[in-house]
């Protein structure tokens, strides 16, 4: 079973609309009006093996904020509605990406926990449209949105190359995360499912 979502998000700052296939071959087509998001989402569903097709539409005059938050929530809910629609997964997943002189670390649990850690600095205020401080902004919105434990860290000298390991390394650890667990019928955890009991009165 493929295991897709399609999500269309409307606000008075952007329209944003994607349909992400994540049992895919890495095709994409991105649209976002930010050059180098773009190219840092096509990146990330290239090496997540994701078929992904994403289009926003900013108020890019008043900065690239709203355009990257708001693309970071669509692509969060639409990666965790497609990994609920199908079997349990692997779960945990990581990566070592390194580019030239620059290397990305990514570990992450898709357990339904929400949090982000990221470790890197960046010289540069923006690359191609895409401010550096956003681009940091993405993973966290991502992982709150996906309900993500994420860990990033980077290291480098060019901040081209860290971003773009990142995006790649993100993208290998999803793929590796969301792989059907064919030896389990419900998702891994110690403490089990989630049951509500209710008491006769």
């Amino acid at each position: 079973m493929k295991r897709k979502a399609s999500l269309r998000r409307n606000t008075r700052e952007t329209r944003v609309e994607a349909t992400l296939d994540i049992d895919g071959r890495g095709r994409a087509r991105v649209d976002t009006g930010v050059p180098f998001l773009d190219h840092m989402l096509t990146s990330l569903a290239v090496h997540g093996a994701w078929d992904l097709a994403l289009r926003a539409r900013g108020d890019l005059k008043t900065g690239d904020h709203h355009t990257v938050e708001d693309v970071a929530i669509v692509l969060g809910k639409a990666l965790a509605e497609a990994v609920a629609s199908g079997p349990p997964v692997m779960r945990f997943g990581e990566a070592a990406v390194p580019m030239d002189e620059s290397i990305a670390r990514v570990s992450l649990d898709i357990g339904g926990r929400a949090h982000t850690v990221f470790r890197g600095e960046f010289s540069e205020k923006r690359i191609g449209g895409l401010t550096t401080r956003n681009a940091r902004h993405f993973f966290e919105t991502l992982a709150r949105s996906a309900s993500l434990t994420l860990h990033v860290h980077v290291e480098g000298d060019d901040d081209h190359h860290k971003l773009e390991a990142a995006f790649k390394a993100l993208g290998v650890a999803l793929r590796r995360a969301i792989q059907p667990d064919p030896r389990r019928k419900e998702a891994a955890s110690a403490k089990g499912a989630e049951r509500v009991v209710r008491r006769k009165r």
